[in-house]
């Protein structure tokens, strides 16, 4: 991939999830072809470990790969401390994500970010802050991050985030459905927070690090495409073990084996613990490998960061200038 090539790519970042695909359906659960999902834990570990010595990439490449990684970014704030002026300063940023005058010295037309994610009260700022620019604002929901509230107030959030103007809706899964092994409720839930979504994409959170096994992951991540889920996404950012490379493949395999089933293609997003240009890459380059180009476009794929944008952001003036800036001349709120 190339600089000359990823420009037209980049366009990909102001359209919503699947705005290109049959949105998914969903489909009846299947027990047998969820309870036949398996995992090889080392087999699936040796594989993870080896990928960031296999696929580095420098110089031009590299800066190609960075930019394909911002237009997939979910800018995200989720503090307790968030204000719509915040936010407003975080939307800006995501309207231009690299200083003109680096693109310009890479021969690059603007880009943005793929999405702003936030909490329900700052929707509505977020959304005045992106007026004309089609970036989509995505809410986290459903009692986030522990997905602990009453079901009718998840449900009430997810309709509540949607009147408000979030395109995209970010819902955890009760996890304990899935220590219990009880699909059909995980299915049920997951049915119903579709349904309340409407016409806004929704991706479920998984929460990976707090599922117990891999192949808890990979039944989890099937049963909630079965019911619907436009994206599955690792982690809340909030666990003690967020996105890692093991589960990533456990996930997009999952995606890969329900599209040759049902020819719908599912999102991914991994989150948290993601700040690092070079995983960013080895990401990036994981997907290639197991899904394929058309999952490297920010409908169908979303790196959910904070931190992220501002070490791209450095690797990238380093590559036009030749020197590291310091960090505090990236701000991203």
């Amino acid at each position: 991939m190339s600089v000359e090539t990823i420009s037209s790519a980049a366009t990909h970042a102001r359209h919503l999830p699947q705005v290109t695909e049959p949105r998914n359906a969903g489909m009846p659960l299947d027990l047998n072809w969820v309870l036949s999902a398996q995992a090889n834990t080392s087999a699936i570990e040796r594989r993870a470990a080896s990928l960031p010595a296999r696929r580095s990439v420098k110089k031009t490449y590299q800066a190609a790969w960075l930019l394909k990684a911002v237009t997939c970014i979910d800018l995200t704030t989720l503090s307790g401390d968030d204000t719509a002026r915040r936010v407003a300063r975080l939307c800006a940023k995501a309207r231009q994500p690299v200083a003109a005058s680096t693109l310009d010295a890479l021969g690059m037309s603007p880009i943005t970010t793929g999405a702003v994610c936030v909490y329900h009260e700052m929707i509505q700022p977020a959304v005045a802050a992106l007026r004309g620019s089609g970036i989509p604002v995505a809410a986290v929901s459903t009692g986030f991050p522990a997905g602990l509230s009453p079901f009718p107030l998840r449900i009430a959030e997810i309709e509540q985030s949607v009147a408000a103007g979030a395109a995209e809706i970010d819902i955890v899964i009760s996890r304990r459905h899935v220590l219990e092994g009880n699909w059909q409720a995980l299915y049920d839930e997951m049915r119903a927070f579709r349904a309340a979504c409407g016409d806004a994409h929704v991706k479920a959170i998984l929460a990976t690090g707090e599922l117990g096994s891999l192949r808890n992951v990979a039944r989890a991540s099937l049963v909630c495409m079965m019911a619907g889920a436009d994206f599955i996404k690792t982690s809340t950012g909030k666990e003690s073990v967020n996105a890692t490379l093991p589960v990533t493949l456990v996930m997009i395999r999952a995606i890969r084996d329900y599209f040759e089933h049902t020819g719908y293609r599912v999102g991914y997003k991994p989150a948290g613990g993601i700040s690092k240009a070079k995983d960013a890459i080895t990401y990036l380059a994981l997907i290639k490998e197991e899904l394929g180009d058309r999952w490297l476009q920010p409908d169908l794929f979303r790196f959910g960061a904070s931190s992220l944008l501002n070490d791209i952001e450095r690797q990238l003036e380093h590559h036009v200038s030749g020197a590291y800036s310091a960090g505090y001349r990236h701000p991203t709120s």
